[in-house]
């Protein structure tokens, strides 16, 4: 796909992925949409990128969705009605889906204003650091519609039902330190600070550890969020430890650090995932 509202970059085995509208703030379209599926899809297929990056260019994260339509921003009538159902999934939902499901960490860079689509599209990211310049809003109440992009699952399950039910009532914009104390973002930075303190992090992974471990390890904590019992962790935990243990990167992982040597961990989640992956019953939006 020929990206022109994201930029792609791949350095030292960590993808950049930038929202890059900056004239407009980087404000949400169907076109950033699609784009950012197309690069989820092709850095879970690289084997080079063993982390990603979220950012956005200029002074803004994402400022939501583009609202240049006017009034009739959210009316989707005319747009689905010739394509069914399918026609009128919410596009912010199907970007966080698709990074629920990503092989890859992703750590959002939060650079500046996040509001609307801007911040619920970090929410199933792993790690959100923030620049001490950032803004949070999530603002549907103030444009008379409701949390979107599934962050009525992911919201809760970050700060906890009380403070996402104040945020989504009053839809006020609040800034990086309240996003800080409520456990929204991990840490704040200074402006010139973020993407070197999110480098550092990307690289502590891309350069320590199995990509398959990794891969398996993210889904096993977001896929048991919804679980109703530990049991339910423990059985799929056990299929794991059978499976990679097994594994030449198990192998590689026990020895080096026997041999006190670094890892050189060989096996690629392109091609090399076990056999019981993806676990999970396939769900379609019906």
């Amino acid at each position: 796909m020929d990206y022109q509202e994201i930029l792609y970059s791949v350095e030292d085995h960590v993808l950049t992925l930038t929202l890059n509208r900056p004239q407009k703030l980087n404000a949400f379209t169907g076109r950033m949409m699609f784009e950012v599926l197309d690069a989820i899809d092709r850095a879970d297929a690289d084997d080079d990128v063993r982390a990603i990056i979220v950012t956005g260019a200029g002074r803004a994260f994402c400022a939501g969705a583009d609202l240049s339509a006017g009034s009739g921003t959210f009316d989707a009538r005319d747009r689905s009605a010739d394509v069914g159902i399918e026609g009128r999934r919410d596009g912010g939902g199907r970007v966080t889906l698709r990074l629920y499901d990503c092989k890859k960490p992703l750590i959002a860079a939060i650079n500046g204003p996040a509001v609307g689509v801007g911040v619920t599209m970090t929410l199933p990211m792993d790690i959100r650091i923030a620049s001490t310049d950032a803004r949070f809003g999530f603002v549907f109440a103030r444009r008379g519609i409701c949390l979107e992009a599934a962050s009525s699952w992911f919201l809760p399950r970050v700060v906890g039902v009380s403070r996402a039910l104040e945020w989504a009532y009053t839809g006020r914009v609040f800034p990086a330190s309240e996003a800080h104390e409520a456990g929204l973002v991990r840490s704040l930075h200074a402006p010139e600070a973020l993407l070197p303190a999110a480098r550092e992090l990307a690289r502590e992974i891309a350069e320590n550890t199995s990509a398959i471990s990794v891969a398996v390890s993210r889904q096993l904590v977001w896929k048991m969020l919804g679980a109703d019992h530990p049991m339910e962790a423990h059985k799929i935990d056990s299929r794991a430890i059978h499976a990679l243990g097994q594994s030449a990167d198990a192998h590689e992982g026990v020895a080096s650090f026997l041999a006190k040597r670094k890892p050189e961990f060989r096996q690629r989640p392109s091609s090399d995932m076990p056999a019981f992956y993806p676990w999970w019953r396939e769900r379609k939006f019906e």
